[in-house]
């Protein structure tokens, strides 16, 4: 098994979308390690913020509860979604974010603001490759073509929420700009559903090429091969 070090960072456009970049290969986690947590204190600053809105919407949800839900990882807003379910205060994870937690509605709390390019840069310190996470129809050849220009390395292929459509569409045009592909299950926890642990299978030769390509940003004379990394 092949355990790759990573991490998914949230980023807006020029057009203020968020899209999500994944960071793979990962090499040198001090260089990254200051901003993450800079970011983890944001999360938990933005949670702050939709409890009181909640709060003063008169849902008496507490930062503990939503704390609980999101355990030792990040927190976001599918745990406070969670600890509104928990709570009875919403049937289900969709009522909570289409009543309060979706954008423009009564608890929504934007996050600070991470530029695409700031994002590839903290990636490529770190040694790492970086991927248009999920991008799904909105993987447009103009809009990658916008991200390839601020570094990016490729475009996640496979993923549960992707048509077949749009894989096939996001292989060619990584095929047609040499960028590299990944594929995933978003896994965050689930024991079942379209999205569990290993659900997608991704061919071992595009993490070969991801570890390959993030030598370009590594000192010749600490990068250790994908075989050498295995033995």
């Amino acid at each position: 098994m092949a355990v790759v070090p990573g991490v998914e960072l949230s980023a807006v456009d020029d057009r203020n979308v968020e899209v999500h970049i994944l960071g793979l290969h990962l090499d040198d986690l001090s260089r990254i390690e200051t901003p993450l947590t800079r970011f983890q204190a944001d999360r938990v600053a933005r949670a702050e913020s939709i409890v009181a809105a909640l709060n003063r919407g008169g849902v008496p949800v507490t930062m503990e509860a939503v704390m609980a839900e999101a355990g030792p990882g990040a927190v976001g807003r599918p745990h406070v979604a969670r600890a509104l379910v928990a709570g009875g205060w919403v049937r289900d994870l969709r009522e909570a974010f289409d009543r309060w937690l979706g954008t423009d509605k009564p608890a929504y709390v934007e996050k600070p603001r991470l530029e695409i390019a700031d994002a590839v840069k903290l990636i490529h310190d770190a040694g790492g490759v970086a991927i248009w996470a999920h991008p799904g129809r909105d993987g447009t050849r103009q809009r990658v073509e916008a991200m390839v220009a601020l570094g990016l390395d490729g475009v996640e292929v496979s993923h549960p929420g992707h048509s077949m459509d749009d894989m096939n569409r996001l292989n060619a045009l990584a095929r047609h700009r040499d960028l590299l592909r990944s594929g995933g299950s978003d896994w965050h926890g689930a024991t079942d559903g379209p999205r569990v642990l290993g659900v997608m299978k991704v061919p071992n030769d595009w993490n070969e090429a991801q570890a390959a390509r993030a030598t370009r940003y590594r000192p010749a004379d600490v990068w250790r091969s994908p075989a050498e990394s295995r033995s």
